[in-house]
């Protein structure tokens, strides 16, 4: 598939310079770029909410296997123990 794209002065400098030092065609530089870009964002994107915050997250838990059934009541016997 062609595809065309515009470039400043700079990046166009950068490409050819790269294409140069690598001995490899700019198309071939954009092609190889343009991939593991894509596959970084594609990557990132994929990930899912808990990955995201994971490193945030108390990793011993709680030891109350219960809490999503009994969380509410336990919530209130918090509350009032707090009083």
């Amino acid at each position: 598939m062609a595809i065309s794209v515009r470039l400043d002065e700079e990046t166009e400098s950068q490409l050819e310079k790269t294409a140069s030092l690598l001995r490899k065609t700019k198309s071939r530089v954009i092609k190889e770029s343009l991939r593991e870009y894509c596959s970084r964002v594609l990557e990132e994107k994929k990930a899912r909410p808990y990955e995201l915050i994971e490193d945030l997250l108390d990793r011993e838990g709680s030891g109350k296997g219960d809490l999503s059934v009994r969380g509410e009541e336990i919530l209130r016997a918090a509350f009032r123990r707090r009083r």
